[in-house]
């Protein structure tokens, strides 16, 4: 700064100087001098100001420069935390969706389980209130054939016990019903259908009480049939079989009387 004084100093006396000789008086000059000093003083004090101002701005430049570092670097931590939360949220989304899909599986499958089992029961107490409709049936359809039996209308007995062997061909009546149609036809005098009958009744129905009475009748029609071969055999096979039932004591007089 003095160097730039110094020689602005210089160059305005090379100047004014020359001239001052023959135009200016030596207060004149000095006068013009000062002025240039202070002029100079002035331009100085420009520059400092200038000088301080640049420093000033470049301070703030820095300041600013390192606010926005700052700023950035926060900005920066701010974004790592943002990720970070979403990705936590993406998980805890993804953790609750397969919960709710497990949940709603087992649901479905406790609720599957559950229709099942009513389904079930509903079926169950349909096949029991079924069952007991048709025992019912059976029941009401036995009585007419033993009605009509009792009332000695054996063509009734013979009809009725037709028909319920059709409706119901599982009936655990069928075995009487087969041997009161095998009495009405030895009514009739129907011997070999009276056989027929009560045949059915022996070979199928072997644990049936009826079965040793079946046998004796077949014995009887046997014998209304003129086969007292047959008839001996017969009564013998039931004593065999059966020695002690009523129907035994029966044939062991029946087989002497044939003697």
């Amino acid at each position: 700064m003095r160097r730039l004084r110094f020689w602005l100093f210089v160059c305005m006396c090379s100047v004014v100087l020359p001239a001052s000789a023959g135009l200016f008086t030596d207060d004149e000059a000095h006068a013009q001098i000062q002025r240039l000093e202070a002029r100079v003083d002035q331009l100085e004090k420009t520059n400092i100001r200038i000088e301080e101002a640049n420093k000033q701005q470049n301070s703030s430049m820095l300041d600013l420069l390192s606010q926005i570092e700052l700023l950035n670097q926060e900005l920066r931590k701010l974004r790592g935390q943002a990720e970070e939360l979403e990705h936590n949220l993406q998980d805890a989304k993804n953790r609750q969706k397969d919960f709710y899909v497990d949940l709603d599986t087992r649901v479905r499958h406790f609720e599957a389980a559950e229709a099942t089992a009513q389904a079930v029961a509903v079926q169950k107490a349909t096949d029991v209130r079924v069952s007991e409709d048709t025992a019912a049936v059976e029941n009401s359809a036995y009585d007419v054939i033993y009605a009509y039996y009792k009332a000695a209308n054996y063509e009734k007995v013979i009809a009725a016990a037709k028909d319920f062997q059709k409706q119901f061909p599982d009936s655990k009546r069928l075995p009487g019903v087969y041997y009161l149609m095998g009495d009405a036809y030895f009514a009739q005098n129907d011997f070999k259908k009276s056989i027929a009958s009560y045949q059915v009744v022996v070979s199928k129905y072997e644990t049936s009480t009826n079965v040793p009475d079946a046998w004796l009748s077949i014995a009887a029609c046997q014998q209304q049939l003129k086969d007292n071969a047959a008839a001996k055999k017969t009564l013998k096979l039931l004593m065999t079989k059966f020695p002690d039932s009523k129907a035994a004591k029966k044939a062991k007089k029946r087989l002497s009387a044939l003697k």
